[in-house]
């Protein structure tokens, strides 16, 4: 019996009559089974392969067949625009068989929430974020309302298992099976990624080897050894513009009459190219994380409306967000990983007799490099392992915090069980238990821990909503004109000395700053001409290129060209750039190279995070005022070979963790709840690439003198 005959029969009468579907996509006949039969499960397919419904499909069939009640089932988003946008779906589908569908998150009003809390929806589309709300909430009941929750679906699984909200949502998980008193089935929809085994046990949490489970990915069973490579299956071409206004006269003249989505790896040159393209009378719409919800909202409709027309945004439309049938997609530089690179590229080609595409427009020679590096990559068909971050001590601190203000008091000898026995939140955390009970971060009597004066200070405004995310967003100040909110900017901008007339850049538009309430933060402005300036700082732990991103740049300065369509200028200014590098690359390892002012640079090609290990190797060999990058690292000025091979010699087998700056730490959420050498060690295990580093110090040194 196939997939689509084992669903409910409701459903599948809709699959065909309502969808008017002539039969279930690979992906969905393949997901029913297993679905069904309780297994956890990585649902794997590009973007647009119908992943929602491959989980939905089964998921509300067995709701029906084993008549689930109340909130039986979660769906879990990174993205509130992406909840938005899947609401309608989900409530369709759910419809059919007389269930609801509902939507939680931070943007959700007080008088909607109260109305799920009083008839609970059968599916919850959420956030981590909003769950932890729940749990730790006076207002929820969550013991009543989580109690009936018999799976849960985690979409875009790969942006959660990449960074600390995996960690955290992963946690919640344990929590809420404790809740509910029974295991949740737990499914993953991700876009391909390069280890798809790895993520499937990392989402079964305490349930490995206890759950059956598996992989779901028929495209990939189904491409021969011979199959053609990345570079036949979309038209990629590359294109070096030099500025910002270049890249706006090439996307105003090219494409005319079709929808063009150009992506962004920054706010401020969302801003800039946004502005420019429409003092070019381009129908320009504009969407990142700082704009008003209002705002963005706007612009996506109407952009999905338009004909002729382009949103411009950084990563926030990355994520499947439907802005309806694009025509182009157009990268500013280059995306950060492969994987991104396939997720936008798959917003195109889904119209029948429509072709995948991504045009490449490089700003500097940097951005070329790293476009022509990252397709190299594409090319071979290389994608990013999803690796968790390493040792997660500070959302242990917040997990046993946060269960305190949910359960108000924990036993100090069962705490532990609340997650499963999940590593790291099970007992080999006793020494955070013992720090956040010594510093007055919980409080002890008669064997029972409850919350502290210290968590009270640190995190308890606005009824503790900082302990709900474990990632640290810098200060924003709300900007508006009149009543209507225009999105958010960053401080520096309004303490800047300024000549004249204190001006931004939202929204595509200036604005004039009229008034700056400093108190609640929040700045008034009106409309001006021009010249407005856009900006946020970034926090958090420094971030840079992989190791294999940065060599496969060096690959390319060595005369490898990706094999996509290049224009005159991209070829011509990658000829420069080789020409420019000739005392830089190698084939045969690393160079190190003393210049005329008698500078001496390690061109290693290793990457941010190796490059960071190798320093703290090096000892005094490295220069220590330096601003090391993905590429080089600059040496003491008197290093000759002699001292380099007597003072490397052994450097591999005694490699260092990086140093970690104060600065640095204050970016590691809930640091201050760890003891300080476990909040040092922790940034320093994620600053770390002890592999890369040891591989080139296994490498051939090349001298050159200029």
């Amino acid at each position: 019996m196939g997939g689509a005959e084992l669903l409910h029969p409701v459903v599948l009468h809709h699959v065909v009559n309502s969808l008017q579907w002539p039969a279930l996509r690979p992906l969905q006949e393949a997901a029913v089974r297993p679905l069904l039969d309780g297994n956890d499960a990585l649902l794997l397919a590009p973007t647009a392969g119908g992943k929602t419904e491959a989980a939905m499909f089964p998921l509300l069939s067995r709701m029906a067949q084993e008549n689930w009640s109340g909130t039986s089932l979660l769906y879990v988003c990174p993205l509130k625009a992406l909840l938005n946008n899947l609401l309608p779906r989900v409530g369709n589908y759910s419809g059919w068989l007389g269930r609801q569908a509902a939507l939680w998150h931070g943007d959700v009003t007080a008088g909607r929430r109260r109305a799920i809390l009083r008839e609970r929806p059968d599916v919850l589309l959420t956030t981590p974020e909003s769950i932890e709300s729940m749990l730790v909430s006076a207002t929820v009941d969550h013991e009543e309302f989580f109690r009936q929750l018999r799976a849960v679906v985690i979409d875009e699984v790969h942006a959660f298992a990449g960074d600390d909200r995996g960690w955290h949502l992963l946690a919640l998980l344990e929590r809420l099976s404790r809740v509910a008193g029974r295991p949740i089935q737990r499914v993953g929809l991700s876009a391909t990624v390069g280890n798809p085994d790895d993520l499937l046990r990392w989402l079964q949490g305490s349930g490995l080897g206890e759950r059956p489970a598996q992989v779901v990915a028929p495209h990939l069973a189904a491409a021969p050894a011979t199959a053609s490579p990345p570079a036949a299956q979309g038209e990629v071409e590359l294109d070096y513009v030099g500025s910002v206004h270049n890249a706006a006269r090439v996307i105003a003249a090219l494409h005319r009459g079709e929808k063009r989505l150009v992506f962004c790896d920054s706010r401020a040159l969302v801003e800039e190219l946004g502005q420019r393209l429409r003092e070019l009378n381009v129908t320009t719409f504009l969407s990142h994380a700082s704009l008003a919800v209002d705002e963005r909202r706007r612009a996506e409709e109407a952009f999905a409306q338009e004909r002729d027309c382009v949103i411009v945004a950084t990563s926030t439309l990355e994520l499947g967000i439907d802005v309806g049938d694009l025509d182009r997609v157009i990268q500013i530089d280059a995306p950060r990983s492969v994987a991104a690179f396939l997720q936008r590229i798959g917003r195109t080609g889904r119209r029948p007799g429509s072709t995948r595409n991504c045009l490449f427009l490089a700003l500097d020679g940097a951005g070329l490099l790293r476009a022509s590096g990252l397709l190299r990559l594409w090319q071979q068909g290389w994608v990013e392992a999803v690796i968790p971050p390493r040792e997660p001590r500070h959302i242990v601190a917040q997990q046993i915090l946060a269960l305190a203000l949910q359960r108000h008091r924990i036993g100090d000898r069962l705490w532990a069980q609340e997650w499963n026995g999940l590593v790291p939140f099970d007992k080999s955390a006793e020494v955070i238990l013992r720090h956040l009970t010594e510093h007055g971060f919980l409080d002890s009597d008669a064997g029972m821990l409850f919350i502290g004066p210290q968590t009270e200070l640190r995190f308890g405004r606005r009824h503790f909503m900082d302990m709900l995310a474990v990632f640290t967003a810098p200060p924003q100040f709300t900007v508006l004109s009149g009543r209507t909110e225009i999105g958010r900017t960053d401080p520096a901008l309004l303490t800047a000395r300024v000549e004249g007339p204190r001006l931004l850049l939202l929204g595509g538009r200036s604005w004039r700053v009229t008034y700056v309430d400093w108190k609640r933060r929040r700045c008034f402005v009106e409309p001006a001409e021009g010249g407005g300036k856009a900006l946020w700082m970034t926090g958090g732990i420094p971030q840079g290129l992989a190791y294999e991103m940065v060599r496969a740049m060096r690959d390319v300065l060595l005369g490898a060209d990706p094999a996509v369509a290049l224009t005159r200028r991209a070829s011509s200014r990658l000829a420069e750039l080789r020409e420019e590098a000739t005392t830089q690359v190698h084939p045969g390892g690393s160079v190190i190279v003393r210049d005329r002012e008698g500078e001496v640079r390690w061109w290693t090609w290793a990457g941010f995070r190796a490059n960071a290990t190798l320093v703290a190797t090096l000892g005094d060999l490295a220069d220590p005022a330096q601003r090391y990058d993905d590429a080089v690292i600059r040496l003491r000025p008197d290093l000759d070979r002699d001292m380099w091979r007597t003072l490397t010699s052994d450097a591999v087998d005694r490699i260092c963790l990086p140093e970690v700056t104060e600065k640095a730490l204050a970016g590691l959420k809930f640091s201050v709840a760890l003891p300080p050498r476990l909040a040092t060690a922790t940034l320093a295990a994620r600053l770390a690439d002890v592999e890369s580093a040891a591989t080139v110090l296994r490498e051939p040194v090349r001298f050159a003198y200029l």
